[in-house]
């Protein structure tokens, strides 16, 4: 009698070598809220509970019937997509510079989330460029120690990385750094706490991103969808300095 013999195959992953449903990260918060009219202009609007604050789920069907989306924190999008957990995502500039995964392939801005990173310090603290020059290390609060780290070595100096998730205003006034790397939007939390940019390291936008090996195997799908962003850019309003005002408080 034969006996079958176990399969050897590995699992099959349910990243993008998958031929099933496709699957767009979102990241949760404001660029979420900001990114859904977009999305309903490409026909990939999420279920209502999506959108909501009240749903513990984290993937949603869409208006696109071969589209999943997946709602997780703006760091994570670009791991999700360059793992393969998704094919696509839409995440922060800041994230694909700290990151700069090579799996990774940036087709489209999208133009929303407007903000910048900054260093920022003290008001009470003087700000000489010419202090800066003589520094050969500053130590810093940041969630962008990369970011940093580059920043103030094309300077001549150490960044001195306190590597926090959140509540970098905190970090001068209680004495863990000098100074702090951040994103900014209009900058009432910095004020709020005592503090003052000082210095402009890059401005940031909102990216469509693109698992590269998803792109070569779905080819089609994955075009499509990148079409269909485009699209639904060139028919976006323009948006005017009153809804700039209002995005913005």
């Amino acid at each position: 009698m034969t006996v079958p013999q176990p399969d050897r195959q590995p699992a099959r992953s349910s990243g993008t070598q998958d031929r099933g449903q496709l699957v767009l990260a979102l990241p949760k918060g404001r660029i979420l809220k900001a990114v859904t009219p977009l999305l309903e202009r490409a026909g990939m609007a999420p279920s209502a509970d999506c959108l909501g604050d009240d749903s513990r789920k984290l993937r949603f069907p869409t208006q696109n019937p071969k589209l999943d989306v997946v709602r997780v924190r703006s760091f994570d999008v670009a791991t999700f997509v360059a793992s393969g957990g998704a094919h696509i995502g839409i995440c922060g500039a800041d994230v694909l510079m700290e990151f700069d995964y090579p799996e990774i392939y940036a087709p489209l801005d999208l133009g929303i989330g407007g903000c910048r990173v900054s260093v920022a310090q003290p008001v009470t603290l003087p700000h000489d460029p010419e202090e800066w020059a003589r520094w050969s290390e500053v130590r810093v609060a940041t969630k962008y120690p990369a970011i940093t780290r580059r920043f103030f070595a094309a300077r001549g100096i150490n960044a001195n990385i306190v590597h926090l998730h959140g509540a970098m205003e905190l970090a001068p006034m209680l004495g863990l750094s000098r100074l702090i790397v951040d994103l900014v939007d209009t900058g009432s939390t910095l004020r709020a706490n005592g503090l003052g940019e000082v210095e402009t390291i890059t401005h940031i936008t909102s990216r469509l991103i693109v698992n590269r090996t998803a792109l070569k195997t779905r080819p089609e799908e994955i075009g499509a969808l990148i079409n269909s962003f485009r699209t639904a850019l060139e028919a976006t309003p323009p948006v005017t300095e009153k809804v700039k005002a209002e995005q913005s408080s």
